[in-house]
């Protein structure tokens, strides 16, 4: 399996001190050295996890950029960012993919903090070409003439964001900006829309490659080589792509365009670039790869192509431990239930579809679930519209990118009352994919937004429940937030309040706990070890955290102390919440918030981010104690 990396004993890699010194290889050693990085990958991942898959498609695109780009002077900005791992390591990290993603360790995502290679650290998508817009404006106005360059690709041109930014590069001929589409034809799964048709035309025209080919053999075996070689053929695939796939969509834009190139011949892609450079104004290169590429095993998995993988055996690309049933499993299940009774209900994904658990459901309804692509802003308005019209929209994504559609969800669902139903994977603290992965705004934005009602459900039994109870709500916005990873064991209530479930409580009224979603047992445990303190204490489960159900403020009446804790920022989220419900009833008992620090963590383990933030059953029992303690001595 020479392609998966097994090549001399001198490493080349381990050699570099940095990209200058890839100018000083030659071919051979070139071709070694993709084939020494593709092996590193491969056991980086297979060790720690990571995306595996789109890193493996741009090693060649990654030696290539750094040959012909002088880093960090020339601006390299990696969209979506969890393509980058080629770029670390040819920037001086590859001894560090030991660690990779372990706390201490190298990020999954470009750094700034890393190297001075790592301009942005956008593992949101779409984002590259607007940052090289204003990094190519600045670069002009400064009289700098160093390139950006914006690598957009895993489904992150199909983004409005970058759309809007394609038209403003395009109206300015002067700036040195170069954006390589990266076009391996996927995000997580297939790219969608007519954006990705259009793009695919191309690589999917079942004489184009052929014919390519044809003409690529003749003119390595004419008398021309090199340079001229090169020019010959680029101009031969223009007339081929006009004849077999006209694409005059980026150049109607008054961008110039070169490609489609081979994204693994390390050769013609270096080409391009240098070609690229030579416009001196803004320049598009379509570049085409295969997520995957070099390991068989990734290349074939039908569902991502290893676009994210747990730790595997590589040898036959098996998880090594078979996780527990997560949050996303018990949704999955449930929403083919609900749909399966309700015809009304569809579904919208954002180029996420098995990552969010709606896969089961388009399995077997086909025509009810739509992939928008990486568009969270489209995929809003366009339920609003669904609902409008007379169904029940559920919107799954990642908890992190609703901050994305904020204006969305308030200005195009919540004023219109329309009754979409949001399920938030991954809300909290989500560890290793760093920060901008953590869910922690959701629940202080979604705070604010009229109308709107917030579900946090503790385990299975309350996710499957209040799915239901969301879905059923047809005049106003919903939305249903879980954790990642293993879903939380089953905790029975012993009453219900409201909308409140009760889970402990003892004949004396000191110190009332709101534990907020996978915080149940937490709050549980809490309520143990304050007993042991000599306190009777009261644990409850909000369910739906927004509106405060009145029964939560009758009980703070009662307590000498609230303590709230929520997977979520301190700041505007839940505890605050009920802070300002029990002040604005006149009850002077004291709240104690606890939550997510308002900061950007860096990436470790979930429970070593809980412990770091004092999120603990011991943490909070103490500060409860150390609360009382203050209290008392004012008494």
């Amino acid at each position: 399996m020479a392609e998966e990396g097994k090549g001399s004993d001198v490493s080349i890699l381990a050699d570099l001190s940095g990209p200058a010194d890839l100018r000083e290889l030659d071919d051979d050693q070139l071709a070694a050295l993709a084939a020494e990085i593709r092996e590193l990958l491969i056991v980086s991942v297979a060790s720690n996890g990571g995306h595996l898959g789109p890193n493996l498609g741009v090693v060649e695109l990654g030696i290539a950029l750094h040959r012909v780009f002088d880093s960090p002077a020339d601006r390299i900005v990696w969209d979506t960012g969890h393509q980058s791992y080629v770029h670390k390591m040819l920037t001086g990290r590859a001894g560090q993919f030991g660690d990779l993603r372990r706390e201490g360790g190298l990020s999954g995502y470009p750094s700034q903090a890393e190297s001075e290679h790592d301009w942005v650290e956008n593992s949101h998508a779409s984002t590259s070409l607007s940052y090289a817009d204003g990094m190519a404006k600045a670069n002009l106005l400064l009289g700098k003439d160093d390139y950006v360059v914006a690598v957009i690709g895993d489904g992150a041109l199909t983004g409005g964001m970058a759309w809007e930014a394609l038209n403003n590069i395009a109206a300015d001929s002067d700036r040195r900006l170069i954006a390589v589409v990266n076009d391996n034809g996927r995000s997580y799964t297939p790219t969608v829309g007519g954006l990705a048709n259009r793009l695919t035309e191309i690589r999917t025209n079942p004489r184009y490659e052929p014919t390519l080919s044809a003409i690529k053999e003749r003119l390595h075996r004419s008398r021309f080589g090199g340079a001229q070689a090169y020019e010959a053929l680029h101009a031969i695939k223009k007339g081929v792509k006009d004849a077999l796939a006209p694409q005059g969509m980026f150049e109607d834009l008054g961008l110039k365009y070169i490609g489609p190139v081979d994204g693994h011949d390390r050769a013609a892609v270096e080409h391009a670039l240098e070609r690229a450079k030579t416009f001196g104004g803004p320049v598009l290169v379509h570049v085409l790869t295969t997520k995957g590429h070099g390991y068989d095993i990734a290349v074939a998995n039908e569902n991502d192509q290893m676009h994210q993988a747990n730790p595997f055996d590589r040898a036959t690309g098996d998880a090594l431990s078979i996780a527990p049933a997560g949050w996303t499993s018990v949704f999955r299940d449930e929403i083919v239930r609900i749909a399966d009774e309700r015809p009304d209900v569809v579904g919208i994904t954002a180029a996420m579809l098995y990552p969010v658990g709606l896969d089961a459901f388009a399995d077997k309804f086909p025509d009810r679930v739509f992939d928008v692509g990486i568009a969270e802003q489209h995929a809003v308005t366009s339920a609003a519209g669904l609902a409008m019209g007379g169904l029940h929209p559920v919107v799954a994504v990642y908890a992190t990118f609703i901050n994305r559609a904020f204006d969305q969800v308030l200005l195009d669902v919540a004023l219109h009352r329309c009754g979409v139903t949001f399920v938030l994977d991954r809300a909290g603290v989500t560890g290793d994919d760093g920060a901008s992965h953590n869910g922690m705004w959701d629940m202080s934005l979604l705070q604010i937004v009229p109308g709107i009602r917030i579900a946090a459900p503790r385990d299975g039994v309350q996710l499957r429940e209040l799915l239901r109870e969301a879905v059923d709500v047809d005049d106003a916005p919903t939305v249903v937030r879980f954790a990642k990873g293993a879903v939380c064991p089953d905790l029975p209530a012993v009453d219900r309040l409201g909308t409140c479930d009760v889970l402990t409580r003892d004949d004396t009224s000191d110190v009332l706990v709101v534990a907020v979603g996978a915080f149940g047992h937490l709050g549980v445990e809490v309520a143990q070890l304050l007993r042991g303190q000599g306190l009777g204490v009261t644990v409850v489960d909000p369910r739906w955290v927004k509106p405060v159900d009145a029964a939560i403020v009758a009980l703070a009446a009662e307590h000498s102390i609230v303590v709230t804790v929520e997977d979520n920022g301190r700041h505007g989220g839940v505890g605050s919440a009920i802070t300002q419900a029990v002040r604005d009833a006149g009850i002077d008992t004291p709240v104690q918030v606890h939550g997510v620090e308002q900061e950007f963590l860096d990436h470790a383990k979930r429970d070593v981010i809980l412990g770091r933030l004092g999120l603990t059953a011991q943490a909070v029992a103490d500060d409860t104690m150390a609360v009382l303690a203050r209290n008392s001595l004012k008494q």
